[in-house]
This record gives structure tokens, sequence and C-alpha cells, in this order.
């Protein structure tokens, strides 16, 4: 074995040398696949590495979590390097700015700010990040929540901004009378004819329904993605439950009928409720 790759074992690693090896990748002598990514080819993989992050964290696998923060890690140096290549920016850089925010934001922690409560503490990291954003072309609160955010999240993060104005629901009973509303609305334009028209209707109405539940969400205190994520897992749980009793018994889910698979997914939920 060579030096070069007995120096890959090495127990500690630094930045430094983390980053030449993220340099050889894109070096004349590198890996293929690493030197022909671009920001554009590199974003299904940052977007994989963030959810497996989260998986980790999800399933409290700590072995998996140091991993994947190193396989997510990984994904911010290929991008930086990229940068640095084309003369945008350095890792430096992006060090430098980061550490600058972390202390322009926290005048409570390394300067003489005065922040004590968790709303002293919010309105503050506001105020600041609007001052930052003053010299951007788009002025709009609403212009910090990023557009490729997940519908779900970016509706919450919407509200929450849209909020902190003023511009809000007064009470949890206005927006229960919204959402009545916005069903209505919704079960109104799904009996129309049937025509382009009325597709795009339905479509938008059952957008405002689930908007409004996500104000929902907001003013009882729970996160809709969070809250969505528990219902898909446990729904995936439940099928799979059902997949096996059926499998045991021999017999073929497609030939099943409603009212067994509705028996079986009663026994789901009260045998999962007790795990």
């Amino acid at each position: 074995m060579n030096e070069r790759k007995r120096g890959a074992l090495k127990p500690d690693v630094s930045f430094e040398e983390l980053l030449g090896t993220v340099a050889t990748l894109r070096g004349e002598n590198g890996c293929p696949w690493d030197k022909r990514q671009t920001h554009e080819t590199l974003r299904p993989y940052l977007l994989e590495e963030t959810h497996e992050v989260l998986e980790a964290i999800e399933t409290q696998d700590v072995h998996s979590l140091r991993e994947e923060l190193g396989d997510l890690l990984l994904q911010v140096l290929l991008h930086a390097q990229l940068a640095s290549e084309e003369g945008a920016f350095t890792i430096a850089e992006v060090l430098t700015d980061l550490n600058a925010k972390l202390l322009r934001r926290h005048p409570h922690v390394f300067q003489d700010g005065a922040a004590t409560t968790e709303q002293d503490l919010s309105n503050q990291w506001d105020a600041i990040k609007r001052q930052e954003k003053s010299t951007q072309k788009d002025h709009s609160v609403l212009g910090t929540v990023p557009k490729t955010m997940p519908a779900l999240f970016r509706s919450f993060k919407l509200q929450k901004c849209a909020a902190k104005t003023g511009f809000d629901w007064k009470s949890v009973d206005d927006v229960w009378k919204k959402l009545d509303e916005e069903i209505k609305e919704l079960s109104q334009a799904q009996l129309e004819e049937k025509n382009i028209k009325r597709l795009r209707r339905v479509e938008e109405e059952l957008g405002d329904v689930l908007f409004t539940v996500v104000n929902l969400g907001r003013f009882i205190g729970v996160n809709p993605e969070l809250a969505l994520k528990g219902a898909n897992d446990r729904f995936v749980d439940r099928f799979h439950y059902i997949e096996q009793k059926i499998n045991a018994s021999g017999l073929d889910i497609k030939n099943m009928t409603l009212d067994d698979l509705d028996l079986l997914w009663k026994q789901a939920k009260q045998a999962l409720e007790k795990i």
C-alpha cells in the first residue's frame, strides 16, 4: 500500500488534509466521476445526503449520524471546490462569512446585547436578518424563504414570516372557520363539470385547504412537515403489518376485500400502538 492510501487511514485528519483530498479527487489524476460534477449535477446528492442525516437523527443511530454528517460535509466541500476552481469563492471565505454571521447574529453572546427571553432573541434575530437583507433586490419579508423548500414546509415558513408583520389570524377559531370555508369551496369545485378549468380550480382549492391546514398546525404548535412525516411513517408500518399477515396466510392482497383490509388495518393500529 502506498503512502497516499495509508494516509487515508490516519485516525486524526485535519481540515486542510480533507480539503486536499477533495481537491485531488477533482484534479487532473483524480476520479472521473468527481471531475465531471457541477453545482447542478450535485443537487440530488445534496438532498439525498441531507435526508440520510435526518433519518439517522430520527432513528437515534449515532454511528450512522457520524457517517452521514461526513457524507453531507463532502457535498459542501465539493461545491466549495467547484467555486474555487471557477474563481467565485473559496472554502476559507465560506468559513469567514459563516463566523462573521454567527458573531453578528448573536450580539447577546459576543457583544453587549441585552436579549434574555426567547421572544427577545427572536425579535433580535429578525431585526438583524432584515438589516442584512436590506441591500438585496428582494426586500420582502418573504424573500428569505427559498422556493426550493418542500411545499408544506415552505408554507409554514411563509406564514411565520408574514405573521411577524402582524398579518395573521387573531385566534385559532378563525383558522378553523377558514378551514371549513376552504373545504366547502373544494367540495363545490369538485362537483363542477369536468374540464380543464375545473381541474385547475380543484387544484387551487385543494392547495388552499392544505395552506390553511398548515396555518392550523402553526397555531396549535405543530410543525406540519413533521406531522405529515409521522403520518407517512405510521402508514408504512401499518401497511407492512397488513402485508405480513396476508403473506403468512398464503393469500394475495389483490384478492382481499376492502372489509378484510379494513379489519387488518384496525388490527395493525392496535398492535403497533402497543409497541
